[in-house]
């Protein structure tokens, strides 16, 4: 039998550990990014007996199960669980919560598990698997840490209840996580009919339609809304169709949503926004003071903007959400860029001193939650790390940290003639953004630093 176990300082109470764990949110938020892992199914409440069952990617769509049962679950203390069907011959994990102190506690997850076909599947398995084990409890172990840390200055405030539209996109799917397993009550708007759920992952759904106007009554009971909703900017060349599908999917819909919390006096509108909004900038810092620039990007920018005005002159507290490049394995920029990276043909983009904005999928998470939960914040706010680097130096990093050359150059015209007009838009564009209101609001980054945001998300 092999034994894994690891202990980590918590920011939160024994009881306030134990609770986020046991929302149904909580796994989501734990699976590594760089692992293909989904609840499939869950049979029972969480306590003695309650049976999950995940679905793993080994290639492409060909999954296996892993069927796990809680026991042995001690309110506030520990839980634990045993695998019922899946990849090892044997495991028990034991979740313990440790009280050390009023407001803090200790993690400590402790494994026991036996590989399959005995002597040959330690020798052949059993470094892997140890380095899978510690790459995924560090990883686990620091989220549970952050989402903790970021919940605790508002722990004495009644949770929120909170409509997020693109609950299902990248952003949206990761947000929703966050929320519920934090204790917020999350309603999904999503488009049209509502589905039932595979399972109760502790959220509800209302349906919306874009692209016609919105019954306020939809919004009824909501403390805020999060509109995260809108087509794909970097998904395919520019026809004049995409173009018009980009703009029209924002403008319109944030309109019509932006009446309907008014309306429906929701006291908060959180909307999704691009740092595009500067056009294609150079080597000049950008702020949230910094004026829009001007290109599609720009113009689109501006127009998805400017409904929420009309909602900020009737009363509601508004946040523009100016999103940068998000990085996760899970899609997006990195995801597009890691296949060609792992096999060691990254290249360098045109000139490579065009400036890159970029933050983690888990900071601009942690960013939304602070702008929804801090009542002075209002207007732009940049959500991008405070240090931005060129495309050289991006590139180079993430070589490095894959382990892999980086000696190759993609000259501008070939970019052109591959993605046209996106190409000097956003491939071969400047953004030197900073997060000037966001850190003046005492927002603190967890992966400030490109070598280390790029280690944590691929678990390296």
């Amino acid at each position: 039998m092999e034994r894994f176990t690891l202990r980590s300082p918590i920011p939160a109470s024994a009881t306030a550990l134990y609770d986020w764990h046991a929302r149904p949110a909580a796994f989501a938020r734990l699976a590594p990014p760089w692992e293909r892992v989904k609840v499939a199914s869950v049979v029972g409440n969480f306590g003695d007996g309650q049976r999950v069952t995940l679905r793993a990617s080994l290639v492409g769509p060909v999954g296996k199960d892993w069927v796990a049962e809680l026991f042995e679950v001690v309110p506030g203390r520990q839980f634990r669980d045993r695998q019922l069907r899946g990849p090892f011959a044997e495991w028990t994990h034991t979740h313990r919560f440790l009280a050390d102190g009023p407001a803090a506690s200790v993690l400590e997850d402790d494994i026991e598990y036996r590989l399959p076909l005995g002597g040959l599947g330690r020798l052949f398995g059993g470094g892997l698997v140890r380095g899978k084990l510690d790459a995924m409890f560090a990883y686990r172990h620091a989220v549970t840490a952050s989402d903790l840390r970021r919940h605790a200055p508002f722990a004495h405030r009644p949770p929120l209840t909170v409509g997020v539209t693109g609950s299902s996109g990248l952003i949206g799917s990761e947000l929703v996580n966050f929320l519920s397993a934090g204790g917020h009550r999350v309603a999904r708007l999503v488009r049209g009919p509502v589905k039932p759920a595979p399972y109760d992952d502790g959220t509800t759904s209302r349906t919306w339609t874009p692209d016609a106007p919105l019954d306020p009554a939809t919004l009824a009971g909501l403390d805020a809304v999060i509109h995260l909703a809108g087509d794909g900017i970097a998904d395919g060349r520019w026809t004049a169709a995409k173009k018009a599908r980009i703009r029209d999917s924002r403008v319109g819909p944030t309109a019509r949503l932006a009446e309907a919390v008014v309306a429906a006096k929701v006291p908060v509108f959180l909307s999704a926004s691009a740092v595009g909004v500067y056009g294609v900038g150079g080597d000049e810092v950008l702020t949230e003071d910094s004026p829009a620039g001007t290109g599609f990007l720009a113009d689109v920018g501006q127009a998805w903007e400017g409904p929420t005005h009309r909602a900020a002159d009737a009363g509601v507290r508004v946040v523009n959400l100016r999103i940068g490049v998000v990085l996760t394995p899970k899609g997006g920029a990195l995801g597009k860029q890691l296949p060609a990276f792992r096999t060691g043909n990254g290249a360098v983009l045109g000139g490579g001193t065009q400036y890159v904005s970029w933050i983690t999928l888990n900071d601009l998470i942690g960013g939304i939650h602070h702008a929804l939960m801090t009542e002075t914040m209002r207007g732009p706010i940049n959500l991008t790390a405070p240090n931005p680097v060129t495309n050289r130096d991006f590139g180079r990093t993430l070589a490095d940290v894959l382990n892999r050359p980086y000696l190759l150059t993609v000259p501008a015209p070939a970019l052109r003639l591959l993605f046209g007009e996106l190409a000097d838009a956003a491939l071969l564009a400047s953004l030197r953004v900073r997060p000037a209101r966001l850190t003046a609001a005492g927002y603190a980054f967890d992966h400030p630093d490109l070598v280390f945001a790029l280690r944590s998300v691929l678990g390296r």
